[in-house]
């Protein structure tokens, strides 16, 4: 990993968001943005925003509504179960609020339902096969390493939009200075 010198000082918190720094070297993580829904002291879970699935949501869950929806690929862990961040909140029995006005699952049948009486639904809510998750202390130690930058303060409309597939890059360049070179490198340096 290449040193780029930046000093971290985000504080790391549900709702953060973690960008990968350029040259992180790991076959899963290389240029993720990562929603963290949860940090505690005995670890830290969240989704990968810009990696998704090719098959289509009725292929995980057959009595689903017919809908549009990408599956993201939320993170190496647990990969044979879907989850869902969404915007709808208590209308969804048992979500667990998170932050930024996202809530984690809930009731399924309800979504099912909601989604089934109204479709448009579908942008306030982003699914996702499996999670990234890091046991006690190794995000910070990771933090440490300086393989994650922090953002918070992120808008709800960046975490559940599946359009954007440069949203690694787009990040970067909003952070602006070295960041928004650093956006430009290669994946590989050596194919430069």
């Amino acid at each position: 990993m290449i040193d780029f010198n930046f000093e971290n000082t985000a504080e790391l918190k549900p709702g953060s968001v973690l960008v990968s720094e350029p040259f992180l070297a790991d076959d899963y993580f290389t240029r993720s943005v990562i929603f963290l829904c949860d940090h505690n002291d005995e670890g830290s879970f969240g989704f990968v925003l810009n990696k998704y699935v090719e098959n289509n949501l009725t292929d995980f869950v057959k009595d689903f509504p017919d809908t549009t929806a990408r599956v993201g690929l939320g993170g190496p862990v647990d990969t044979s179960n879907l989850f869902y961040i969404h915007s709808i909140g208590e209308k969804i029995p048992n979500s667990i609020p998170c932050s930024n006005g996202l809530f984690i699952g809930g009731d399924f049948e309800k979504l099912k339902e909601i989604l089934l009486l109204d479709p448009s639904q579908t942008n306030r809510i982003r699914f996702f096969i499996g999670y990234s998750g890091w046991d006690k202390g190794q995000l910070t130690h990771e933090l440490n390493e300086k393989s994650w930058i922090v953002l918070n303060d992120t808008s709800q409309k960046l975490i559940l939009d599946t359009s954007n597939e440069n949203i690694w890059k787009e990040v970067m360049q909003n952070l602006g200075g070295k960041f928004k070179v650093m956006s430009q490198f290669p994946i590989n340096p050596s194919d430069n």
